[in-house]
């Protein structure tokens, strides 16, 4: 089984900068292949939103074109934790942010689907 909690949310100004962390327990993801942790982000009233992903082994990232020059994703292989660096937030951005693991990610696959782990979640307010 796998555990993942998210930290870093909290209320910013337009135009300003917070970090997401996830931290995962359970499985080590730097031992399978096939691992890739996303980040997704739910406003009020709408549907769940991928935002960006990253496959462990590699270091390859994916990210939606509206955070796409704005957010980075990244990992760190020995804490097995991912990273969601947020600049230039914009009052848009204000969501629930959660963070999500699959272990079956192959050549081809959607990046914003197949995620079977998730984490509680961690608001995210931009103030205009």
């Amino acid at each position: 089984q796998v555990q993942l909690v998210e930290s870093g949310g909290g209320l910013v100004q337009a135009g300003g900068s917070l970090r997401l962390a996830c931290a995962a327990s359970g499985r080590t993801f730097s031992s399978i292949s096939t691992a890739v942790m996303g980040w997704f982000r739910q406003a009020p009233g709408k549907d769940r939103e991928f935002v960006a992903g990253i496959r462990w082994t590699d270091n390859l990232s994916y990210s939606t074109d509206s955070v796409r020059g704005r957010f980075t994703i990244s990992r760190d292989r020995d804490k097995n934790t991912s990273y969601l660096q947020m600049n230039s937030l914009k009052p848009e951005d204000t969501a629930v942010y959660f963070c999500a693991a699959r272990f079956n990610f192959y050549p081809g696959s959607d990046w914003s689907r197949g995620y079977d782990y998730w984490g509680q979640g961690t608001q995210v307010t931009v103030s205009s």
